[in-house]
């Protein structure tokens, strides 16, 4: 992760998701691996499209990727890309991505993409790999509803995280009618939501998880999150924790 040296949220120790997903697929056979939010606009789509498809067929099609525009112009510059251009260039490299996870070969000339009779070879297993998206402004929502098969409903802004659907119904409504504005069937679009599990009890747990299945989510994940900087093994046994106390005994 690029970040600030000056800012705290920089100072917490992120792996970049496409070497660890590769390391993790070796020893592994049935847990999928869902990126964070990844900013795809600061990353050159032919290298995305490439690596990803590598890493779905190394893990047996197990991948799924999660995209926004970012928000922070200082990580652009770093990486030499625009941050003023970042959604459209969002809007053309998803298409060229679908592209290349599918066809033999690919032409495609854009406005940020030019590509003569390119292929990538192995294709994925997925094809398409499944593209999910975050964000919370308007633009961003009408991006997702068109282009997405999913909504990643991480806290917005100036929300705490880990807000459930009492605070972020509203955004949802809004987000299921651009789904149907955009001739998509609403009832086929994923939704995730996230709940924190440090400092809270099982029935605190229980009690988050309620009303975002009631709210018709499709995914949920947890954020183990924890004081100071805790060990793999911590954040492992806080999911063994979490899914001994929610799933066990579960029907279906």
């Amino acid at each position: 992760m690029l970040g600030r040296a000056d800012l705290q949220e920089s100072a917490r120790p992120i792996i970049d998701p496409f070497l660890l997903f590769s390391h993790l697929a070796v020893v592994t056979s049935r847990i999928h691996f869902v990126s964070g939010i990844m900013v795809l606009p600061q990353r050159q789509t032919a290298l995305v499209a490439r690596q990803t498809a590598n890493l779905d067929v190394l893990s047996g099609g197990r991948l799924r990727l999660a995209f926004s525009v970012g928000w922070n112009a200082a990580e652009y510059e770093a990486l030499n890309e625009d941050f003023h251009n970042r959604g459209r260039r969002m809007d053309e490299q998803i298409e060229v991505l679908r592209l290349l996870w599918t066809q033999d070969s690919v032409d495609f000339h854009g406005n940020f993409h030019r590509i003569d009779r390119l292929r990538i070879n192995p294709l994925p297993i997925q094809r398409p790999i499944p593209i999910w998206m975050a964000g919370y402004a308007d633009s961003a929502l009408r991006r997702v509803a068109r282009l997405a098969d999913g909504w990643f409903s991480h806290s917005p802004p100036g929300v705490a995280p880990g807000a459930g659907p009492e605070i972020i119904g509203p955004t949802l409504e809004r987000l299921r009618s651009y789904v149907a504005e955009a001739g998509r069937d609403v009832s086929k679009f994923g939704l995730s939501a996230t709940i924190r599990t440090s400092g809270r009890t099982p029935d605190e747990w229980r009690t988050a998880l309620d009303p975002w299945r009631a709210a018709g989510t499709t995914q949920m994940s947890i954020n183990t999150s924890m004081e100071g900087e805790p060990s793999p093994e911590q954040h492992i046994e806080a999911i063994r924790r979490f899914a001994a106390e929610i799933f066990s005994g579960a029907k279906g």
